[in-house]
């Protein structure tokens, strides 16, 4: 029987994802889709890269976040030996820093784990066929259409929100920076005014959700 060609084989795939059910859940859109098929799966960095270098695929679809570091972690690695492979991150992180390391790390691509089934099957096939999603002109729009609403404060304003964000009241936080508690009270109207908020809570709430936003702050997640 003669061997198909090159071009005829199906895309090969890996998954690296460390839910099982999300895992599986991809790899059957994957496998349904004509032209590609998924020849191994994997829930870490160590054991994504153990496999890789035994499977040798075409496409790695990560994830960011995984239980013993990151899937920047993983591409690098596996990109050190296999710098054909081609990697797809899939996420659920909509974080431009990510962004910015997964071009660093030569991802051709980046997804976010919201995209229909058939955006994924399509992505793969674009990068597979030689072709880069990602580059720095995406990333450089991306942050200029996402200003940091704190980058107008003052060095002061600036620690007067990291306390809040801890939670001090007014009178706390002039004791901590030595100046009177009037002082403060100017400071937050001044921030408040900057960042385009109304009241206290919503600095506080704005400095939590930025704590846990980033998708270094917790594995496995």
């Amino acid at each position: 029987m003669t061997p198909p060609a090159a071009n005829d084989r199906p895309i090969s795939v890996m998954i690296v994802d460390d839910h099982e059910v999300v895992r599986r859940g991809i790899a059957e859109v994957v496998e349904r889709a004509e032209g590609m098929t998924v020849i191994a799966e994997a829930g870490s960095v160590a054991d994504g890269v153990r496999r890789a270098g035994l499977v040798r695929p075409q496409i790695l679809l990560v994830d960011l976040q995984l239980p013993d570091g990151t899937g920047i972690d993983l591409m690098t690695q596996v990109r050190a030996t296999q710098p054909d492979v081609k990697a797809v991150v899939l996420t659920s992180f909509d974080d431009d820093d990510a962004l910015a390391a997964a071009l660093e790390a030569g991802a051709s691509a980046y997804l976010l784990k919201s995209v229909r089934g058939a955006e994924i099957t399509e992505v793969i096939k674009a990068v597979a066929s030689g072709r880069t999603l990602l580059d720095e002109r995406t990333v450089t729009r991306r942050r200029a259409g996402h200003e940091d609403p704190t980058e107008n404060l003052t060095p002061s304003e600036l620690k007067v929100l990291d306390l809040i964000g801890e939670g001090m009241s007014n009178r706390e936080i002039a004791e901590r920076l030595g100046v009177a508690e009037k002082t403060v009270k100017n400071h937050i109207t001044s921030l408040l005014a900057k960042m385009g908020l109304q009241r206290r809570t919503q600095v506080a709430a704005w400095v939590a959700a930025r704590k846990h936003s980033g998708w270094r702050a917790e594995t496995g997640h």
